[in-house]
């Protein structure tokens, strides 16, 4: 498999927003993203706040620009502030620096996608992300 399908990832968006329900979150925004970090598909909570979809999308793609998970690129700007910021500007969606863009891999390790979530707090958001990838029978990246 080289990327995550539409199907796919309208299962890990439901799962995920279902385990922010279970959670009793605020409402949140789903992004998943095929390898190449083009938006597969979206959906966005009721009466969540305007920049959610940028976030959501934003977490994922510096996931998959850096090879690591948004909780690792947070880390990472703690370190290398003027690196991580500069990614921001150069990339195309953003790099958002705080968990909840979690990278989806194949059974070779090699990316197949990603999801972000946003809405809540990040450790919440990644454990929606994590949520939507089991339930679709993908693997996050370890």
């Amino acid at each position: 498999m080289t990327n995550v399908t539409l199907a796919q990832a309208n299962i890990i968006i439901e799962a995920a927003l279902a385990k922010g329900r279970e959670m009793k979150l605020r409402p949140l925004g789903v992004a998943v993203l095929d390898s190449g970090g083009k938006l597969i598909a979206f959906q966005l909570e009721d009466n969540t706040s305007t920049m959610r979809p940028q976030i959501a999308i934003g977490k994922a793609s510096g996931a998959l620009a850096l090879g690591i998970s948004s909780r690792k690129v947070e880390e990472l700007s703690q370190i290398r502030p003027g690196f991580v910021s500069s990614l921001d500007r150069a990339s195309r969606d953003g790099v958002i620096a705080a968990a909840g863009g979690v990278i989806i891999v194949g059974d070779d390790r090699l990316p197949i996608g990603a999801v972000g979530v946003t809405g809540d707090t990040s450790d919440a958001d990644e454990t929606c992300a994590l949520a939507g990838i089991e339930a679709a029978g993908l693997k996050p990246q370890g």
